[in-house]
């Protein structure tokens, strides 16, 4: 159920994240979901794709560095309190999130949050333990 997210480490210079998305799109790779969080010296942009292998060769041939992290991709209800109930139940249990951002779909009336966890195997278990779906990479592929 975890998914393999792309970082890539970039230079914070004007059109460095315009070429990134020329090379995947290129490439005919799609984005499902990112996240960019910046320095003054370089950027790590995080990413959900539907094909990593393909983006991963990409990326590199470009000359980028590029690393494979797993993250969860989890429902969320789209309401006033649907991502604290979530985080309450994690929190509850001793778990930290790292770092998390939205992903640009919706199935049906809830949102899909992204998370890195500092325990991920601790944090499925949780979440399927309270019958909180856990997105897959044939599920992302597929959106």
């Amino acid at each position: 159920m975890k998914l393999k997210q792309l970082s890539v480490f970039l230079e914070n210079r004007a059109g460095r994240l315009a070429e990134v998305t020329r090379v995947l799109g290129d490439a005919g790779v799609n984005i499902r979901a990112l996240s960019l969080a910046d320095t003054s010296d370089f950027g790590i942009l995080r990413l959900l794709v539907d094909k990593n292998e393909t983006a991963v060769k990409a990326l590199t041939d470009d000359g980028l560095t590029v690393r494979a992290t797993d993250v969860l991709a989890i429902e969320v209800a789209d309401r006033p309190g649907g991502l604290a109930t979530v985080l309450a139940l994690l929190h509850g249990r001793g778990l930290n999130v790292e770092y998390m951002y939205a992903f640009l779909e919706r199935v049906k009336d809830n949102a899909i949050i992204v998370f890195r966890f500092d325990d991920m195997e601790k944090a499925l278990d949780i979440l399927q333990e309270a019958n909180i779906r856990v997105f897959g990479p044939d599920d992302v592929a597929g959106m």
